[in-house]
């Protein structure tokens, strides 16, 4: 028999409960009549460690003149059974009137930013996400909650609630999940239980015919106006009545002619009198990341974490100009364009070979040298020879070609910008000299190597940066579409943190669980 939770209805009885935990809880807010996704949900968050907090409540800023409002499903004694099945600490049931103590249009309200709600289902439900962000902004300020567990089910939902956040600079670290789908494909959604038998096999033509449209890209399908009308037609052929069919950008919500490697293909239909939705992601490719930035601060052991947090190839891009520093010093070879250059590329048989665990060893002239390029003698040299035109075609060529197939995170001073510009994700990581001058020191003194004086450092840098910056063949600069994070006093869990919430951002975690990524079900 599983234990209950306590159902907690009065801020007098929240207030408490959250003092009595030591730390912030997780929040996962629902509406209630819960079932199997909202369990999911909750297992995710109670997988943080964390005490987990439930809320329930039917939030009637969301809901329109003529929606479902006063019928919407409502069963407290089952939700407060499935919580606690599910993991959660407490369930949080609050009356309006302690939710919005001077009604619900007494409060401030938000409103989500025009492009976000400009399609999909903003224009057939004014008002709902301005609903949606006040109701959550008000349940997180109210439970002090700094984690925030959301279902990928209602994905424009998802992102207003992303720039909600955001905007408002809250401390608060949203944790999207998958969606969970029933046995004929259709999303959980509480709101199934308004279809008799009949409207639900009606129903399950949304998801086959999304599912369709998914499969028909795989097999290089790439007209999006001519996908959104087979999806329309299949639906309007099973008696849906359809709202929209609309293939958009996944982080602005816009619309795409074409298909580009990540997009979003939604709808929104009527069955009966019941308004279902869903969606699918639709790759033609796997995911790239691509980290440049400085030397120094921190790229290589950032990518790895990254890679490995999000099921992908660590693409170790710095490490091949090391290994062809390596390879012409190792010959003897003057660091200058030329015939003995060229062939030396030619012969030198780079390659990096997979090590078991989304690392990569690397090999060149048939030696390993993952650690032997590593020295301070190849890292005074790379710089030179990154910026030789001959090099920098030669790995260019040879890192797009790793990349064709995507799912992998490169890292390097022009990735984003020369090899990788069409990637989802760029960050330009960067820190300040003095940051990166104690980096350096910490990581020589771990490998037992001379550590140079912090001036003699900071000069090495800066004159770095100068050649990466002022080269004339991909220079180091920041890609106009990437994120720029400043890693100074941070650590390389948050670093690593807030790369990965920003791949959440542009990549639904579905899409890479449909890929095989067997990290991102959590």
């Amino acid at each position: 028999m599983v234990a209950s939770v306590p159902l907690l209805r009065r801020m007098t009885e929240l207030e408490p409960w959250c003092r009595s935990l030591g730390e912030a809880p997780v929040l996962v807010p629902t509406m209630g009549a819960l079932h199997g996704a909202h369990g999911s949900l909750i297992a995710a968050a109670a997988a943080t460690g964390r005490p987990v907090l439930v809320s329930v409540f039917v939030n009637r800023l969301q809901f329109g003149a003529g929606e479902d409002f006063d019928r919407y499903p409502r069963s407290l004694d089952a939700d407060q059974a499935l919580a606690a099945a599910a993991g959660a600490s407490a369930l949080w049931a609050p009356s309006e009137a302690d939710l919005y103590p001077l009604g619900p249009a007494g409060h401030l309200q938000l409103v989500p930013p025009e492009p976000l709600v400009r399609h999909l289902c903003g224009p057939g439900r004014p008002g709902h996400f301005r609903g949606v962000a006040t109701v959550v902004s008000r349940l997180l300020a109210l439970s002090g909650a700094t984690t925030l567990v959301l279902g990928e089910k209602d994905w424009q939902q998802l992102q207003v609630v992303r720039a909600m956040l955001r905007d408002l600079g809250a401390p608060v670290r949203l944790l999207p999940c998958p969606t969970r789908r029933e046995a004929d494909g259709l999303p959980f959604s509480s709101r199934n239980t308004y279809l008799s038998a009949a409207e639900r096999q009606q129903a399950a033509a949304l998801p086959r015919a999304l599912a369709a449209a998914a499969a028909s890209v795989l097999a290089g399908r790439q007209d999006g106006q001519g996908l959104e009308r087979q999806v329309r037609l299949d639906l309007e052929q099973a008696g849906l009545q359809v709202e929209y069919v609309q293939l958009v950008d996944p982080l602005q919500l816009q619309p795409l002619v074409r298909l580009r490697s990540l997009a979003l293909l939604a709808a929104a239909v009527r069955c009966g009198t019941t308004r279902l939705i869903d969606h699918r992601p639709l790759m033609t490719r796997a995911p790239i990341v691509a980290i440049d930035g400085p030397a120094g601060a921190g790229k290589s052991t950032v990518t790895r974490a990254v890679a490995r947090q999000l099921g992908l190839i660590h693409l170790d891009t710095g490490a091949m100009y090391r290994a062809v520093t390596w390879w012409l010093q190792r010959h003897g070879l003057p660091l200058q364009e030329g015939p003995d250059l060229e062939a030396a590329l030619e012969g030198c048989g780079l390659r990096l070979e997979p090590r078991g665990d989304r690392e990569q060893e690397v090999v060149i002239g048939g030696v390993t040298v993952t650690e032997a390029i590593r020295t301070a003698e190849v890292t005074a040299a790379v710089s030179t020879v990154a910026a030789l035109p001959a090099v920098r075609r030669y790995l260019t060529g040879l890192q797009r070609r790793y990349g064709e197939t995507g799912g992998v995170v490169a890292e390097g001073r022009d990735i984003g910008t020369a090899v990788f510009p069409d990637a989802e994700l760029k960050v330009f990581l960067t820190a300040s000299v003095p940051e990166r001058v104690r980096r350096r020191q910490a990581d020589l003194q771990q490998r037992g190597l001379p550590v140079p004086a912090a001036d003699q450092l900071a000069a090495e840098i800066q004159e770095r940066d100068a050649r990466d910056a002022g080269r004339a063949v991909a220079p180091l600069c920041r890609a106009e579409d990437a994120v720029e994070l400043v890693s100074d006093g941070l650590g390389i869990e948050a670093v690593v943190d807030r790369i990965v919430d920003l791949f959440r951002e542009r990549v639904p975690v579905e899409a890479m669980v449909s890929a095989g990524d067997p990290s991102a079900a959590g």
